[in-house]
């Protein structure tokens, strides 16, 4: 496989990895406040920033030093997910009023949260991509190269997975007044359920709380 083959794989695979289920349902809760599609699409580049940042250093430290990501260590990231799902959750769930402004205070944390879940998020899924790589590259700069274009793709992935949800909540925005408030409730629910599925699936049905977890990276 020539190396511009290599780096066009990688791309696909970061933008279809952004579509992954608890990527989508942690930022959608948090786009879920803006009714334009511009700050909505910053919201992913902020979580693809993040994700990024994380999956490349991780993820070059693994391949080039030949590191290898103890059992328990990758639940308690995975669990870590969960966490971070649950804690975007409840913000929603508690939070008042509907949309907001992507000007000012509240634009800043809303961009600051899917940084910071873009963080976890890489963090937990390093070691998954690390490991395709080195299955797959020999030369381990390139596979660093392929990590990049990997993170490009994720960020391009879920620009257009919120701008594309922005769209039908602008129009929904402009039918019904109380729009905001129920998305923001609805998106948080159902990020604060699935949290609490992915720590009951990690820390019970994988075994972190176990002597002997089982971890299967993916």
């Amino acid at each position: 496989m020539t190396l511009w083959a290599l780096l066009g794989i990688g791309l696909v695979l970061g933008i279809r990895h952004a579509a992954d289920s608890d990527h989508v349902v942690a930022v959608t809760a948090i786009a879920a406040r803006y009714k334009r599609i511009g700050p909505a699409a910053l919201v992913g580049l902020s979580w693809g920033l993040g994700h990024t940042l994380t999956v490349c250093a991780v993820g070059a430290a693994i391949i080039l030093l030949n590191l290898t990501v103890p059992p328990r260590v990758g639940l308690s990231l995975e669990f870590a997910v969960g966490i971070a799902l649950t804690v975007v959750g409840t913000l929603n769930v508690a939070g008042r009023g509907g949309f907001v402004s992507s000007a000012g205070t509240n634009g800043n944390q809303q961009g600051i949260r899917a940084f910071a879940v873009g963080l976890v998020h890489g963090l937990a899924g390093s070691a998954a991509v690390a490991l395709l790589v080195l299955a797959t590259v020999r030369d381990p700069w390139a596979g660093c190269g392929y990590l990049l274009v990997f993170g490009a793709g994720t960020i391009i992935g879920m620009m257009l997975i919120t701008g594309a949800f922005a769209s039908p909540v602008a129009a929904l925005s402009r039918r019904f007044q109380w729009s905001g408030t129920g998305l923001r409730l609805a998106t948080g629910v159902l990020s604060l359920a699935f949290g609490l599925y992915v720590m009951y699936q990690v820390g019970l049905v994988d075994g972190l709380f176990r002597a002997v977890p089982h971890w299967d990276p993916h």
